[in-house]
């Protein structure tokens, strides 16, 4: 029997949980597919029976997917950390050319991270980036072109809406023709990174010296436009409130009704080391857990919900495949933004690591490429 073919039921004692939260309404709305608003997200947040609204996400996760577990074999590329913006939560990235820590890679450098993967079967490369004011755009799509000669068969995800937008206004190109000439010189998608939350109050404090949110939104709009699908992300754990949360993911939502274009929506728990924020504490395991659950419910028209295990740690990521992901990323190999902010997950997961893991879970591991198309049998 197919996984997609089981009977998938909300189990009672969640169900009756739930109606003593007092949220008996929404699991009605969830399991007549009826689209839940921001008070039904609230209300879902605060539910004291948080195992029971992840039992109500599970639910809604294998309607769509049954048992099914994706991962691919990636590799991360952050070929410069030398950047302008001022980020309160970043770690990795350093405001000049020439800072300690600072780096710029040579074209040669980046094409050797994926040479030496010449005879490894790998089906993608993520590549993310500081806004480096010392850099031609040329850099960027030189870089692009050199990677598909040397391996035109993997796919190239890269460059977030804070980099395009970055290089609109640096270049004095528009979202759309520096999307364009990016895509010419072999860029396939893109992440979803930089878009944190998007509320002005957080952005002010924390960001606010790069891409407002309506900005970010309208360079993925642009993508999905020119027929290009993206990720979406959401930083969470900081200085926002839960309404926050949820005004972000309705705002996502939002832009699916009008382009479909996001394939996969990612939350990224904050990290406290190495930062200007390292006085704030940590979102709980709990909080991770419940703030992924409530994604999956409230967003009814975002296929994938994706547990990146080098910032989540990954025995988090497992656990939240009962708790509405159905993505665990990939091998990802030498990923550094996170590992700087002091994340202490391996540097890369081997594909047997990653079956494994799904498998332990109770789930189905399928190895898929970038647009979800299986990739390899397992």
């Amino acid at each position: 029997m197919n996984a997609l073919d089981l009977d998938r039921t909300l189990p009672r004692a969640a169900r009756r949980a739930l109606e003593a939260d007092g949220v008996g309404d929404v699991v009605d709305k969830v399991i007549a597919a009826e689209r839940l608003d921001l008070d039904d997200g609230l209300r879902l947040f605060e539910a004291p029976s948080a195992a029971a609204v992840g039992a109500l996400a599970n639910l809604v996760r294998e309607r769509r997917h049954g048992d099914l577990t994706f991962f691919n074999r990636n590799l991360h590329i952050n070929a410069t950390n030398v950047c302008e913006a001022t980020c309160m939560f970043c770690a990795f990235s350093r405001l000049k050319t020439g800072d300690p820590a600072a780096y710029t890679m040579s074209l040669e450098q980046a094409v050797g991270r994926v040479r030496a993967l010449r005879d490894t079967f790998v089906t993608e490369v993520h590549i993310v980036n500081g806004l480096n004011p010392d850099l031609p755009f040329a850099y960027y799509t030189d870089l692009l072109r050199a990677l598909k000669e040397e391996r035109p068969d993997l796919h190239v995800k890269g460059f977030t809406a804070v980099e395009i937008h970055y290089y609109a206004g640096k270049y004095g190109m528009t979202y759309a023709e520096v999307i364009g000439a990016l895509r010419d010189a072999g860029l396939d998608s893109m992440p979803g990174g930089g878009a944190e939350i998007f509320a002005d109050r957080v952005r002010r404090r924390i960001c606010h010296d790069k891409v407002d949110a309506d900005g970010w939104l309208e360079v993925h709009r642009t993508a999905h436009q020119l027929g290009m699908r993206t990720n979406c992300t959401m930083l969470f754990g900081m200085i926002e409130t839960v309404e926050e949360r949820l005004d972000h993911m309705l705002r996502l939502r939002a832009l699916q009704d009008e382009t479909g274009g996001f394939q996969t929506f990612i939350p990224l728990k904050f990290h406290n080391e190495h930062n200007r924020l390292s006085g704030l504490y940590e979102a709980t395991g709990v909080e991770v857990l419940r703030t992924y659950a409530v994604a999956r419910l409230m967003l009814d028209n975002i296929d994938h919900l994706k547990a990146y295990w080098p910032m989540l740690g990954v025995q988090v990521a497992q656990a939240l495949l009962a708790w509405g992901a159905d993505d665990l990323d990939g091998t990802v190999r030498e990923e550094r933004i996170y590992h700087m902010a002091g994340a202490t997950t391996p540097q890369a997961l081997s594909r047997d690591d990653l079956v494994a893991l799904i498998r332990d879970a109770g789930r189905l591991p399928v190895e898929r490429d970038t647009l979800y198309h299986v990739a390899a049998e397992v």
